[in-house]
């Protein structure tokens, strides 16, 4: 019977955020976890700790093709699967160049979608496995400014159902992790070059009064949740014999999902553009 110790994780996106704290708790857990992504520097902690950092763009083929086969190499394969590499754009569909557009999807859906494909026959041979990918709640949402990160995470969610279905005979498992607000640098990664971009456009009144809201809400520590509040999620649906297909956790999360789900589109756009006025 495998002990944790005997099991591979790979976590992407593992220099800062969601990434960092659940190499972390899965070191802690005594797995094997190979933590990868761009920033190598970034990672020293984790290797202290007993993490295996590996430098890695999700958009290079490469570099995807290259992590994949030092796993192979020294511990056979990955056993579970973390797709956590991420980032957002937001701005007017109108003004964000397709260019951006297009990158956006190459780190949230297509190098997401390579590195799976990649790891899955080692994960097919044995008949074992566990693919978890962290979508957002945005996948279930929507709002001003979003359009092309949202639509990466709605196709995210359903291309894992999708795989769920044609995995299910190889007893590989596809979970999707759904954080709602997590107090990490993605928020400012995104919104810091918002108004630099597009304050001053055709949408500078939805942009400005976006920027406004955001900061307000960042004031309250209630309205965002710590990284590890979705590591712990993440966890659970490791270890958990029978997991669920869908674990959202994380301020506002399920208020605005049940909003969204319950209230139809009039309600719902009605609350989100109340939020930015």
């Amino acid at each position: 019977m495998k002990t944790n110790g005997d099991k591979v994780v790979l976590v992407t996106g593992a220099s800062s955020g969601i990434g960092k704290e659940t190499a972390k708790a899965l070191v802690r857990e005594r797995y094997t976890v190979y933590a990868a992504a761009r920033r190598l520097e970034k990672m020293e902690d984790l290797k202290s700790l007993g993490c295996i950092p590996l430098k890695m763009d999700i958009t290079k083929e490469p570099d995807v093709k290259a992590v994949v086969e030092t796993i192979k190499r020294d511990h056979g394969g990955v056993d579970v699967l973390v797709n956590n590499a991420g980032f957002a754009i937001q701005g007017p569909v109108e003004e964000v160049s397709i260019e951006d557009a297009r990158n956006q999807y190459e780190v949230n859906l297509f190098g997401l979608a390579r590195l799976t494909q990649l790891v899955l026959p080692y994960m097919r041979e044995k008949k074992a496995g566990r693919i978890i990918n962290v979508s957002s709640a945005a996948g279930k949402i929507y709002f001003s400014l979003g359009a092309w990160y949202v639509s990466t995470k709605h196709a995210l969610e359903g291309w894992s159902d999708c795989l769920r279905l044609e995995l299910k005979p190889f007893n590989i498992d596809v979970v999707i992790v759904e954080p709602g607000a997590i107090a990490t640098e993605f928020n400012e990664v995104s919104l810091n070059p918002l108004a630099d971009r597009f304050g001053k456009g055709p949408y500078s009144g939805v942009v400005n009064s976006f920027v406004r809201f955001s900061r307000e809400l960042e004031k309250n520590p209630k309205n965002s949740s710590h990284p590890a509040v979705i590591t712990d999620v993440i966890i659970q649906a490791i270890k958990s014999k029978h997991p669920k297909t869908r674990y959202a956790a994380g301020a506002m999360a399920k208020p605005m999902m049940f909003l969204r789900k319950w209230g139809g589109d009039c309600i719902y756009d009605w609350v989100v553009g109340k939020m930015v006025r």
